[in-house]
């Protein structure tokens, strides 16, 4: 019988037998238990006419409970080992005793019921009831019931009363606690993974009625076959499953071949962390003797590639008949690594001919071809050869003359096993396994808690940023746990010398017995000086690689080597093909990985180095600075820094700055000499402006200029562009006055040098309209935009981008100015071309869809607007990721949306995501950051939500004071709404104060005319001008409205909303008493409008001014 027999309950009641067929086992349910008195066997279920006398037996308690708990889970059909097995019959016996494991594991349920554990029904469950007597139960102590609880994937424990106690799964602590059985055990992992003697180890303190049983219930266990003989005493049948778990794993002559391993030859690795998932790959690699099988393990030095060796060799050790290490370092040490295995198998098998008849000390070669000839022997089939290190095979383009030829060394038959261990990729013999890092942060910690004695780390802070800095890698880790556990230093206290003194620490750090021949520092050492002998390019490119950051390294970085570099760097980069020899020779060592993470749309892909071996660059490679090198790598960077119009500028933008944050440390380090680098310093300004990085911009645009000033004079071409630069950097600050000095000057200098039509004065014309703008002088900046926009048609024609940009600023400026029929026009114009020169999903065709959404916003029309934010979002999403600025302003503004819409919930959810983003991508200061809080501010004062309003809107002041000063536009926005919730809570006189400082700001950074003009200050104007009508102050109020008025009419024309609103007060003035409440939207509305202004600055003119 291969199926089992199962029991079927009826829609009756009636509980019968089924008898499956091959192909026609229907899901069931399997009870495991503890054999009693008056158990039901299989006769009285067959034959029995009287069923009283079934039922009055306590065994049929358990049958009930197992179709009854069956058909709750779904179940029709159910296996009971009492009743479903005719023991009477030898032959059935037999196959269900060594099939029953296969019964176990296929079951669909397997109910553990535990007569010895009581549960009461309540409602609280409370396992200190009943997790004494769970511990004590007996069903833990019998042989057959380990197969029970291994085998089947779902197990569920109940009660004497048929209550449930837990699975295996949620009991896996109690469990491992009570029986030693690994979790991972517990949990399914093939058996196969776990040693003979672990597995014996389950059944020590198990105990059967049978006496034979102690063997034949772990006939499932260790996976073999045998034919029970009950009588044959307990030692002759273990002896018998000896034999066939021998048999299993190491053949029937085992015996002939067998060579006791001898630990002694392995290199030292008590601290391994299990790779299960290596671990499983090479057995399923290795599993089949019927003909050679060999595993590559392939990996960067230190990886832990020898360790995973020792750790598949302990758990496999008793499927093979002999293991053997060898060196494979070099050919002298796989000879003699060949003479230690002959003297092993003498030691076992001394009269072996072939080996006793040679003189094991004087002819090595003959050594070797004697042990592989031992080694081929036709019944010699289950050993396993691992050969450590083999890291200069002889391949045909190694010129070394020492390098290993394995194949002198392999056994010649097909059959047995091999493993080999090495940095190359170039050794061919068999199936590579790629050794990484470890990315659980858990199994780096258990590394260094192991070396180091210390325990508890698993929450501790700085050991966790250790781990994360060593980034993986086994001896990284290995080395720091040593160092810590011989010196009395904290872990942050190590992890600040690892970044500051890297060298003398591995230098004095104690030596590790797995790595007895190596350290951190010298590892990598024999590496580069076999890359340096084969390319010496290859070896110089690893050098550069300090200067710039560990990851994303690509060739046309490196492309933009002037003639005046040295030989190797013109050569590695003539062309691709160059680049690639040299560092697919990296690759080919392990010490440089290929990106496979790199988006389709980069030109070319990026290489990687680990951290640690980047540390060792840095550190051992290149000791003394080297100034020649970190001046390429800092030209390299700026050259490759692109323009804004160029196809995809924002992703290479974002591949740049990690390595300008790598140059940052030589660039502000005042003991390095960096002059004469003023180009290369204003392309970085470029980069960090482009960023929204302002402060840094501001640093490299100014030693740029006072280079270029020094070197080329302060009317040079070259630094007038730095000039109009930073005319730019400070109008993106908010210094309008220092900003109109720098266009001024930029101005001057290029109608001088090239002409009044020339692009770079359009440039800077175009610039200075974006100035007034800001300025409020929307007169002005329309003059200065259509001067720049007729200079752009003639020189590029009207499909060029910078004709465009102007044509969207353009659009800008009428949407200020309340001409929003002709603002769409523009953004529409815009979105034609650039969507004719970038394509769809470039940043300026996003940028103009996103302020389409503005647009149709302000023009009530919010469900256009919210297709076009969406539509916006997605593409700034996939063109510049979630993280990014314009992305994280998009979800701000939707938020800005659906509160315009009344879904304030779905306002508050957006808006909370955005404000999670800023502050993780920028910081808690950051100025999208404190626009987000401040619009969140905004929503709960609509909300009615009063004191959370206050504490949004003070958070936001707070930062923009300390962000941007106490003068910018943006803080001063926000005092002026933190008036407007002041004088809605009733609090007129800190209202009142609020709106003064507002306005005085406003009138100080703009001047007092611009002011008047300038719509943030003219809302305040509005909503004083409402306060002190409130009060009583009739005249104040007057002369405040009067210049609300005329403001407005300027800007916006008489019959826009805000000069309707306006004069409709300064009417109700004359006839309605002070003290009325006029209009309830005053509260309301200037803060609405301040709003609005918010939305435009997010976005509209972050990236339109022109640089050069």
């Amino acid at each position: 019988m291969s199926f089992p027999r199962l029991l079927q309950r009826k829609s009756n009641g009636e509980i019968v037998f089924r008898e499956p067929t091959s192909g026609n086992v229907p899901a069931y349910a399997i009870l495991s238990h503890t054999w009693g008195e008056e158990e039901i066997v299989y006769q009285d279920l067959k034959k029995s006419k009287n069923k009283n006398n079934i039922v009055n037996k306590a065994g049929w308690r358990k049958i009930q409970f197992c179709a009854k708990q069956a058909a709750a889970d779904g179940l029709e059909y159910f296996w009971v080992d009492t009743c479903c097995i005719d023991k009477k019959n030898a032959v059935e016996l037999g196959t269900a005793i060594n099939s029953m494991f296969r019964w176990y594991q296929n079951a669909a349920r397997c109910y553990v019921y535990l007569a010895d554990v009581s549960k009461p029904k309540t409602k609280v469950d409370d396992q200190m009831a009943w997790g004494e007597a769970f511990r004590e139960s007996r069903w833990f102590t019998r042989g057959w019931t380990l197969q029970e609880l291994i085998a089947p994937r779902q197990v569920d424990f109940f009660s004497l009363e048929g209550e449930r106690l837990g699975s295996k799964l949620s009991l896996e602590s109690e469990i491992y606690e009570i029986t030693g059985i690994a979790n991972k055990a517990l949990r399914g992992d093939a058996l196969s993974n776990f040693s003979i003697e672990e597995r014996r180890s389950w059944a020590e303190h198990r105990d059967t009625t049978v006496e034979e049983d102690e063997a034949y219930c772990l006939i499932g266990i260790f996976d073999v076959s045998m034919v029970p003989n009950y009588g044959e005493r307990r030692d002759q049948a273990f002896r018998r499953l000896e034999d066939e778990i021998h048999r299993m794993y190491k053949g029937v002559d085992f015996e002939q071949f067998a060579v006791g391993l001898n630990l002694a030859s392995f290199p030292e690795a008590t601290q391994f962390v299990a790779r299960e998932k290596e671990l499983s790959e090479m057995h399923k690699l290795l599993k089949d003797h019927s003909s050679r099988s060999c595993v590559i393990l392939h990996g960067l030095g230190g990886i832990g590639k020898t360790q995973l060796a020792i750790s598949y060799t302990r758990r496999h050790k008793e499927k093979y008949t002999a293991i053997f290490w060898l060196n494979a370092n070099d050919e002298d040490s796989l000879n003699l690594s060949f003479r230690d295995i002959a003297q092993q198998v003498l030691r076992y098998h001394p009269s072996t001919t072939m080996l006793s008849s040679i003189d094991l000390d004087k002819d090595l070669d003959q050594v070797v071809s004697v042990v592989k000839n031992w080694l081929d022997s036709p019944q010699n089939t289950r050993w396993l050869m691992i050969y450590d290190n083999l890291d200069n095979p002889k391949t045909s383009n190694n010129p070394d003359n020492s390098a290993v030829d394995i194949r002198q060394f392999l056994p010649r038959s097909d059959h047995g096993s091999i493993i080999i261990t090495t940095r190359s990729s170039q050794v061919r013999q068999g199936i590579q396994i790629n050794v990484q890092k470890l990315l659980d942060i858990k199994e780096g910690l258990e590394i260094v808690s192991n070396m180091s004695g210390r325990k508890g780390i698993e929450e501790d802070p700085d050991a966790i940023a250790l781990v994360k800095e060593l980034d993986g890698l086994p001896l990284a880790l290995s080395t720091a746990g040593i160092y810590l556990e011989h010196v009395a230093t904290s872990f942050s206290d190590y992890l600040q010398l690892y970044k500051t003194s890297w060298l003398k620490l591995h230098t004095t750090s104690p030596l590790l017995d797995s790595y007895v021949d190596r350290t951190l520092y010298t590892t990598w050492q024999i590496t580069f000086d076999r890359i340096q002998q084969q390319n010496p390019a290859s070896a110089q490119l690893l050098k550069l690689w300090a200067y710039f950051y560990r990851e994303d390294l690509w060739f046309d970085l490196l492309r933009h080597a002037n003639s005046f570099d040295d030989e190797w760097i013109q050569k590695l980069t003539e062309d691709e093909l160059n680049f690639n020899e040299a560092v697919t020779l990296l690759c080919t060592f392990g010490l440089v990985d290929p990106d496979k993470s790199s988006q389709e749309q980069i030109r070319s892909r990026g290489y990687s180095v680990h951290s640690c071996v980047h540390s060792w660059i840095v550190f051992v490679l290149n000791k003394e600075w080297d100034k020649s090198l970190a001046c390429l790598a800092l030209t390299c960077i700026a050259s490759e820094v692109p323009d804004a119009n160029e196809k995809y500028w924002w992703l290479t933008q974002r591949r740049l700055l990690q390595h300008v944050a790598r140059q940052a440390s030589f660039i502000n380090d005042p003991e390095v000499d960096m002059n004469g680098l003023y180009w290369e310093f204003h392309k970085l300004g470029n980069l960090y402006s482009d960023q929204g990085k302002l402060t840094e911009a501001e640093e490299m645009y100014l030693r740029a200029l006072e280079g270029k000033e020094k070197a080329l004079g302060p009317d040079h071409t070259s630094t007038l562009d730095t000039v109009n630069n930073l005319g730019n950097l400070y109008s993106n600050q908010g210094k309008l006055a220092e900003a109109e000095v720098m266009y001024h000057r930029a101005l001057e200098g290029r109608e001088k040098a090239f002409g009044v039509d020339h692009t770079s004065t359009l440039d800077t014309i175009h610039n200075i309209g974006v100035l007034y703008k800001k300025q409020g002088k929307l007169a002005e900046a329309e003059v200065m935009y259509h001067r720049a926009l007729e200079g752009y048609k003639k020189a590029f024609g009207a499909d060029h981008t910078s004709t465009l940009d102007t044509i969207y600023n353009l659009g800008i400026l009428y949407f200020d100015q309340g001409k929003l029929a002709e603002a769409e026009a523009m953004y529409c114009r815009a979105l034609e071309g650039y969507k004719k020169a970038f394509g769809a999903d470039h940043t300026s065709t996003l940028d103009t869809i996103y302020n389409l959404g503005i647009l149709y916003f302000d023009q009530g029309k919010l469900a256009e607007a919210e297709v076009m934010y969406c539509r916006a979002l997605e593409g700034m999403e996939k063109a510049l990721g979630a993280d990014h600025t314009s992305t994280l302003d998009t979800i701000h503004n939707i938020g800005v949306l659906y509160k315009k819409q009344g879904k304030l919930v779905e306002a508050e959810v957006i808006y909370r995501r955005a404000l999670e983003c800023y502050e993780k991508a920028f910081g808690l200061n950051h100025i999208s950051t404190l626009d987000t809080i401040y619009s969140l501010g905004i929503l709960y004062f609509d909300q009615g939500k009063l004191a959370e309003a206050e504490a949004m809107y003070c958070r936001a002041l707070e930062g923009k004071e300390k962000a941007l000063g106490a003068d910018h536009i943006s803080t001063l926005d926000t005092i002026h709404n933190i008036g407007v919730l002041y004088k809605k809570q009733g609090k007129l006189v800190e209202a009142e104060v609020m709106y003064s400082r507002a306005l005085k700001g406003y009138e100080e950074a703009h001047g007092l005319e611009l002011a008047s003009s300038y719509l943030p200050a003219l809302n305040t104007m509005l909503a004083f001008g409402n306060l002190l009508s409130q009060t009583d102050r009739k005249d104040m109020a007057k002369a405040m409205y009067i210049r609300a008025l005329s403001g407005y009419t300027t800007v916006q024309g008489p019959y826009s909303e805000w000069a309707r609103e306006t004069e409709d007060r300064l009417q109700a003035l004359q006839v309605v008493s002070p003290k009325t409440n006029i209009g309830q939207n005053e509260f309301t509305k200037p803060g609405e409008a301040n709003s609005r202004s918010l939305r435009q600055k997010i976005h509209k003119l972050r990236r339109w001014l022109k640089n050069k």
